[in-house]
This record gives C-alpha cells, structure tokens and sequence, in this order.
C-alpha cells in the first residue's frame, strides 16, 4: 500500500499513472445530492501486477456522517481472489469482497480517510471494480455536510485521496518517546510473508506472527516485482502498512554492505567492495528519510543492522583457516566498520528507531579467541563514521541460523568441551551465549541498559529425532551426539538444514535476564541459497554448502552440508522448506 510522500510525489504520480491506465486503476468520484447524510468516495488503484499475482489499493473517505463501524463491498468481474489484505477484514464469497473495519479503525469522522491493500492472483484479466459501497450506500463520491443548515460543508473529495496519511495508531506513550524494550506491544505482521505462510497447508497456524523485512538491495527500498525475496511492497508501504494494522513495532534488517557477506556467496550482495559512499547516499539515507517521515513517529522502528558482516572480520580473514579474500578485503578496507557505523549514526539519530547489531551466534565466535574480539570491533564499528554507543539499542544472535535456543542435555563441562560437537567452545546454546556476551559487551564499552534478541524462527528441532533425555551409554561422542537438541552435523551447517523446525514463538520479555525477545528476524520459509548454480540478477551466488551432496570445508569441520535439495536463491520462497519447519516446530504447532 502506498501513500504520496512529498519527497517521491512526482516518481509516484507518474507510477500511479502507469498503474490506472495500464492495469486497470479507477477513481469512482460521481456526483452525489447535497443532502444527502452518507456518502463515501473511493479510489482503487493497482499498484504492481505480475504472474499470477497483484497488489490493489483501496483508498476510501467519508464524505458523510460519521462512521462507528464500515464495510466496504465490491466485486471483481475476472475471477481475481483476495490472499492477504491490511487495514480491515477481508473476506471473499466467489466475486464478492467485503472488507470490515479493525477493532482500532471502526471510527471514521466526516472527511476522514481509509487506506487498505491486498495481495491478490488474477488469471487472463485483470479488470477493476466498478462499484463500490460503505455500509449499503454506493460510494458516488462527492462530499455531503453532516448537518445541511449549517453551511459548513467538507469540500470536495481529490483525486488521489491516498495522500491523507492515516490518523489511528494505538501505540504506548507519547510519539517518539524512547521505551526501554522496544519490542512490548504488538508487531507488524508482513503481508507479503503472511499469504506466502498461507499458501503452504497449515500454514494459517504461524501467519500472523510478526517476521523482519529485509531490504537486501537498493531496490526493495521502493519496493520490486518478480523478485525473489521482496515483493511490490517498499519501505514506505510497509511502514504504512504497520500503522494500518495498528501495530506498536516494525522490524527491518538493513543488509547491503559493500562486499557483503564476504565467507559466503550464497548471500553476496550488489555492491562491490569500495562502493561505500554509493551504500550511504543510495541505500542508508532514502532508509532514514522514511524511517523519519513524522507520519510514523509514533511506530517503534527496529533495524537490525547488518547481519553476517563484522564477525566475518574476526573469524575468516588472514592467520585462519576459514580466511576469505573478499574477508581480508574488507577488513583491510575498513568498509563494513564503516557502513555500520554510518547506519548506526543515520538511523540513530531517528527519534523512535531502534538499532540491534548482528553478534553471529555461539557456534561462530563462542571460542575464546573470537568471543572479546569480536565484542571489541562491534564497540568500534559503533563509534565510527560519527556514531556513538548510544545508537545501540542492543544485539541479535543466530540471526537466519539454527543453533538451539538451550540444551537441557548437555552441561558444558571440561569434559564434554572435548567432544567434536563442542569442539572446545565455552557455549552449547545460545541463550546462553547470549547472556555471556551481553556481559563482555558492556565490559567493551556498550550501556548496560542493552537488550539481545534471539531468532528463533527455525531453531526448535522438534518432531520425532528430537531427544527425551540425555544418553548415557557410548563414547563422549556418541553420547554428545544422542543428547543434543541441534540436530545438524556440524554448527557450520547453516543453509536450508534438514530437520529444522520452527523455534519459539516471537514475543517481548519471554523471562530470561537481558533477553529483550524471541524475534523471527528470518521468515520462516525462506530460503538461505540455492542447492544448485541458479543465475540471477540480484547478485547471489552459489554456494556449495547449499548442496547437499557438499563434503565441506574448514569451517564445517570438512563435514557434509546437511543442506535440503531443491532450494531456490536465497531469499526466495522454499515451501517444502516451511513444511518441514511447521512439522518440526518446537514447541510444537
């Protein structure tokens, strides 16, 4: 769903063109008598079409008496089937649609306005609504005064209503005011993400919990068709989107670094290694002038910056094993220090954002030679390019991976640290991984007022391989292996594992000390790479650990990629995937 914003309005008046002319937009404004006591004008355009699927907005304003409660009505005429809308209640009954106000949107004054959308499928053509109606009264469109003796009436209706901004969003305190946990409240719930959940039988179990929007490119700031990990909807939109819905937060991963995930190529991005002042000017700054607009100041912003980026420059570079070249690229450039800390100083300078910095998970820097290194060059980063400490709200662990929330099997001791699955970390977990480096955080310089989220959207390991208790009888090895919860071969494993199953579900405070929440940072369902070479023009690679036929390498301890077959690009829809996540979940669905 997308709004004129002052900044756009002449790119967007000239898409919106587009849109009505080429694919079937409609302004239904008519006359309507004066005295007349309801009224409504609607406008109902279609802002990207592709095979088999659209996008369809839908603004409404009261030109009449106040509504406490609305329906809008409508019927398409080609066959065309809602998935997923936002800002109401659809519904579908063969060509007719209905759409019913949200507990929060119910109130409507005279001259107030509505902005809904949805994702639709349309087969052949794609004709637009002819009519439509709010509570029985067609939609003709000119306004009428509540009261004719007055002489006071409203005016008339535009011709793009969609510039009013949206005035209803519940929220928790006064616009902009910071809260110590961002995450309390209700989260915004993607509806690109939410009709691609329901399409996978079940998946209307897990649908509406709140999931990250990533913005991997220069491009899904505006938003894309016929990509594989964003759809038509931008930053914008979601952000308007979020307010619809009346939610408290909305959570973004900022992921576009130059030389991007410089260990794997699966995830490599579209910005070379000096392209730095392109990522701030082209990429950070239209990101923070919408996450500025004061129509969204009273939404609680979460970014979570750059993931897979800093840690790289601890565990994959010269003197390793594990090095790269693109990793002893970047670390010598200083380009991802300073990105951070570019993002960290732009988008921290925003009232009501907050910023969690990616802190990779307990099977890649829990050893001792990278756990304080790493908290050491996340406190640079955080001061770099301008930026202080206070543009941190806190960390994100196991970020798109898999490693186990806890072990209730397994106690890390001087013995079991021997074993191959431990391999002489300090950490088998990452709760608690998760409270250790919040600690050495703080002794690097960071408040000690921070906050660590974990991803727990495919950690749960459920279903029948999960174990019951310890085993006790075998080898170190063998009993290690017959007790873990993380059912992977090796926790360098980190794409598309078979086995996995959805983690705990999102929620604020879920009790342990420092932890802020349980967050789906990654959506469930979508894919980490390709299991084979896949071209494409979004600047991802192949990478053998997607295969699953991989013998590996260093840094999965030369084992098998434990990788499902049949994956797309990274970022794109894997149903079979989210299948095998639902079947698995733990706790279970």
């Amino acid at each position: 769903m997308r709004l004129v914003s002052s900044r756009t309005r002449k790119q967007r008046l000239a898409i919106g063109a587009v849109a009505v002319l080429g694919l079937g937009g409609l302004s239904v404004i008519q006359a309507l008598p004066a005295s007349a006591a309801a009224g409504c004008s609607v406008t109902y355009r279609v802002t990207n079409q592709w095979t088999p699927g659209f996008q369809g907005d839908i603004a409404v304003r009261n030109v009449g008496d106040a509504w406490t409660s609305w329906s809008l009505t409508f019927s398409f005429a080609n066959g065309q089937t809602v998935q997923q809308g936002w800002g109401g209640r659809f519904s579908q009954s063969g060509s007719n649609v209905t759409v019913a106000n949200e507990g929060w949107n119910g109130n409507v004054a005279n001259g107030g306005s509505l902005s809904l959308g949805f994702i639709g499928n349309w087969n052949g053509t794609n004709s637009a609504p002819t009519s439509f109606s709010v509570n029985g009264t067609v939609c003709t469109g000119s306004p009428v005064t509540t009261n004719p003796t007055t002489g006071n009436p409203t005016g008339n209706p535009t011709t793009n209503p969609t510039t009013t901004p949206p005035t209803t969003n519940p929220t928790t305190g006064p616009p902009g005011t910071r809260v110590d946990n961002p995450y309390v409240g209700r989260g915004y719930v993607n509806p690109e993400w939410k009709a691609k959940a329901e399409s996978v039988s079940g998946g209307s179990r897990v649908s509406n919990n709140p999931t990250a929007v990533w913005i991997d490119r220069i491009a899904a700031i505006e938003g894309t068709s016929g990509s594989s990990s964003n759809g038509p909807m931008g930053v914008e939109d979601h952000l308007l989107a979020a307010v619809q819905q009346g939610a408290n937060y909305i959570q973004f991963v900022i992921y576009n670094l130059p030389g991007r995930d410089c260990a794997a190529l699966a995830s490599n991005g579209e910005l070379g290694p000096t392209e730095i002042d392109r990522y701030k000017t082209a990429y950070i700054d239209p990101i923070a002038a919408y996450q500025n607009d004061a129509r969204f100041r009273s939404l609680r912003i979460i970014n979570i910056i750059e993931i897979d980026s800093l840690p790289n420059l601890i565990t994959n570079v010269s003197g390793r094993p594990t090095e790269t070249a693109m990793c002893n690229t970047m670390k010598s450039n200083g380009n991802y220090v300073n990105g951070v800390g570019y993002a960290l100083a732009k988008l921290g300078a925003i009232p009501n954002v907050y910023n969690y910095i990616d802190a990779a998970h307990h099977g890649w820097i829990g050893w001792d030679d990278n756990f304080g290194p790493t908290a050491e060059l996340l406190a640079t980063a955080a001061r770099a390019q301008g930026s202080n400490i206070a543009n941190v709200t806190g960390f994100i662990v196991n970020t798109a991976n898999y490693s186990a929330l806890s072990e209730p099997y397994i106690t890390v001791t001087e013995q079991n640290r021997q074993s191959k699955w431990i391999d002489w970390n300090r950490y088998n977990d990452e709760l608690s991984f998760a409270q250790a480096f919040r600690t050495r955080l703080v002794q690097a310089g960071f408040s000690s007022n921070i906050g660590m989220i974990i991803d727990t959207s495919r950690n749960g390991w459920g279903g029948s391989a999960r174990p019951t208790g310890p085993r006790t009888t075998g080898t170190l090895d063998e009993q290690i292996n017959g007790s873990k919860i993380d059912r992977r071969i090796h926790k360098g494993n980190w794409c598309n594992q078979s086995g996995a199953g959805l983690g705990e579900r999102p929620r604020a405070n879920p009790g342990p000390a420092g932890i802020d929440a349980y967050v789906w940072v990654k959506p469930p369902g979508e894919s980490d790479g390709s299991s084979t070479l896949i071209p494409n023009n979004e600047g991802k690679g192949f990478d053998q650990m997607c295969d699953p036929n991989y013998a590996g390498n260093a840094r999965n301890g030369n084992s098998m990629s434990g990788a499902l077959s049949g994956a797309p690009i990274s970022g794109a829809w894997f149903a079979a995937q989210f299948s095998q996540l639902m079947q698995n979940a733990y706790p279970p669905l």
